[in-house]
């Protein structure tokens, strides 16, 4: 019943021309991570430099997406979609006809950070159209465009070790271009959707301490997501001595689950509530992450790998569930913060493990410091639930001691 209920409600064309921008310019963000391994072997990278390499995409979509949010706020979403698919395309065109040294992969990694930046404009374009209690439904959808990863980390290193990466970027051109037409011809912006009026209302939500707790938990959540598929072809490269291509295929196998729960995960907060979900989808990846961090055989490691995407992807749509629901009239604005806080934890993980690699000559130490972080969050977000219960609860006796006072 609740599914004919969606598809009745909001406008379909708009949901999946926001699912396809996302889902292409998805693919474009971690592109670097998809070609990573052969960028590497050309430049000869320290592993604190691979780090760095993957994680500079991942900071550009941080710094970007308030911005962004911002914009499609106050311009309309389909605009600025249009203009951040423009833009996308200077990197792509750079890393295909140019790109021959860091300096250089870093730079246009950075300007990869627009497509990165989409989040803030695809999710709230959408979700916009739908009552509220299908908006984690219909967040969850437009932001399975995670998926985007899959065809980077299957198709990217395949290309790049018959013809070049820098190829691959060219390649990348094709599907942006398509993206651009189908989202200029069928997105539409709500005409009902209910806008702040100025900057100063944007910023005095955020004076509050739950958007600031919400970035925290998606720091982990997405950013744990984003960061472990930008790093995990080096590190199975690098840890089990596996092809170039068979990493990227692994990586496939993990974020190709973890990108398709999202629509699971907003469904299920919209039916149970986001904040139980959370405190058990960072449980599991909390372990998972645990044993990973012990360097198992490579089979058992990608199965933790496989159910930590898993978890995460599911914690994505069940934390997004929230947002649109608590604060309908600056949902882009919060899509943008609670994202670019996203992006940050997506930067910082890479490099975490780069770092922990480059010092300790381990993987290990990384992976641990990301599960304690996560489990620390966990504990947070059971606190947080068993007071917003206290609260429901006393809400309740009180208004039932109102109604018999006045019987």
């Amino acid at each position: 019943m609740r599914l004919k209920s969606f598809l009745k409600s909001g406008h379909t064309p708009t949901l999946a021309s926001s699912f396809l921008y996302f889902d292409i310019s998805f693919m474009i963000w971690v592109i670097l991570g998809a070609t990573g391994n052969f960028i590497v072997e050309d430049l000869n990278l320290t592993a604190a430099q691979k780090g760095m390499m993957v994680g500079i995409p991942v900071l550009g979509g941080a710094l970007l997406r308030i911005p962004m949010g911002l914009l499609a706020d106050k311009f309309g979403g389909k605009k600025m979609g249009l203009i951040g698919m423009t833009l996308t395309m200077i990197p792509l065109a750079w890393g295909w006809l140019f790109a021959d040294s860091l300096s250089e992969v870093y730079s246009l990694g950075f300007l990869l950070g627009v497509a990165g930046a989409s989040f803030a404009v695809a999710l709230p374009l959408a979700s916009r159209w739908y009552p509220p209690e299908h908006q984690g439904l219909a967040m969850g959808i437009a932001g399975a465009g995670n998926s985007g990863t899959v065809i980077a980390t299957f198709f990217g290193p395949r290309l790049a070790e018959i013809y070049s990466w820098n190829f691959v970027f060219g390649v990348a051109l094709i599907p942006l271009i398509i993206a651009f037409i189908v989202f200029a011809i069928y997105a539409k912006d709500c005409p009902s959707a209910k806008r702040p009026q100025n900057a100063k209302e944007y910023f005095s939500v955020i004076k509050r301490k739950e958007p600031w707790l919400f970035a925290f938990f998606y720091s982990l959540s997405f950013g744990g997501f984003v960061g472990l598929t930008s790093y995990l072809t080096i590190f199975f490269f690098d840890q089990y001595g596996v092809s170039k291509v068979q990493a990227g295929d692994f990586v496939t196998l993990v974020v190709f689950a973890g990108s398709f729960v999202r629509p699971i995960g907003g469904f299920l907060a919209d039916k149970w509530g986001g904040m139980i979900m959370l405190v058990f989808l960072f449980s599991g990846a909390t372990i998972c992450l645990g044993i990973v961090g012990m360097l198992p055989p490579v089979y058992i490691a990608l199965a933790m790998l496989f159910l930590t995407l898993v978890f995460l992807g599911t914690a994505n749509g069940a934390l997004f569930q929230v947002i649109p629901v608590k604060f309908p009239k600056e949902v882009g604005l919060l899509t943008g913060f609670v994202g670019a806080a996203g992006g940050l934890g997506g930067f910082f993980l890479p490099n975490i493990l780069g770092i922990f690699k480059q010092v300790t000559d381990s993987y290990s130490y990384g992976f641990w410091w990301v599960a304690t972080t996560i489990l620390i969050a966990m504990i947070m977000l059971y606190t947080m639930y068993r007071k917003d219960q206290q609260e429901r609860l006393t809400h309740q006796l009180s208004h039932t001691n109102r109604v018999n006072s006045r019987v």
